[in-house]
């Protein structure tokens, strides 16, 4: 892995023009690292695959479930990065124990989201193979006032920046930023970059390049506080 990054080195990594908190580490991986960890996942049997629309994944780690996920070993390819993320104490002294692999095409993307209260309120990505922008909106309920809160607003509207995510890069989004904003990856080809990506001075990229997509592939690492213990389901008598 690219050098030794410590959680006390996190800090000078955050992304000043964005809500708390939000962190962008280029080139966290090699170039010989992207290319391992894409073999992995493409090496992965076909029933790992589940086909979304806009979308493709491979849940690691168990399904996470209101009354806690069935842990699941995660591989070493997965659970070296799923150590090395977690040293960085971004997870409040847990390792993580879930990845999520999910497969974007050029043209494909996600709708605005929130990651919902089975995971450690964190969120890390590597992205691998190829960039995107990740868009963050207010939620529908943010209006000033009741009226403007009845009152369907665009995407447009709501947008309030977007980050560019390079390949090899590590993203880190926690706090404020993540519990009150929407995020999703508008379907686009292509990306021209403008003054509303937060993160473009910390970027290899420059403000009004237009960026083609190619495939990504991106490993989402995240903590499940919520575990059951494998033994109540060894049936061990009545």
């Amino acid at each position: 892995m690219q050098g030794t990054l410590s959680a006390a080195d996190l800090e000078s990594y955050m992304i000043n023009k964005a809500p708390r908190a939000a962190y962008y580490i280029p080139n966290y991986i090699s170039e010989a690292e992207e290319e391992y960890l894409l073999r992995q996942v493409y090496n992965a049997p076909k029933p790992k695959w589940t086909q979304l629309s806009g979308r493709k994944l491979q849940n690691w780690g168990g399904l996470p479930h209101p009354r806690g996920m069935v842990p699941e070993k995660l591989p070493p390819w997965l659970q070296t990065y799923a150590n090395k993320i977690s040293s960085l104490d971004v997870f409040g002294g847990n390792c993580a124990n879930h990845v999520l692999v999910n497969e974007y095409k050029p043209g494909e993307g996600i709708m605005p989201h929130e990651d919902g209260p089975l995971y450690y309120p964190t969120v890390t990505t590597i992205s691998l193979g190829s960039h995107t922008l990740l868009d963050f909106y207010l939620p529908l309920d943010k209006g000033s006032s009741e009226e403007e809160a009845q009152v369907p607003q665009t995407e447009e509207q709501r947008h309030v920046l977007s980050l560019l995510l390079e390949p090899r890069s590590l993203f880190v989004l926690r706090e404020d930023l993540y519990q009150n904003y929407l995020h999703g990856i508008h379907p686009h080809m292509e990306d021209t970059l403008s003054n509303k990506v937060a993160n473009l001075e910390q970027c290899v990229a420059q403000a009004e390049e237009t960026l083609t997509r190619k495939t990504r592939v991106s490993l989402t690492i995240r903590y499940v506080p919520k575990v059951l213990k494998t033994t109540l389901f060894l049936g061990r008598g009545k």
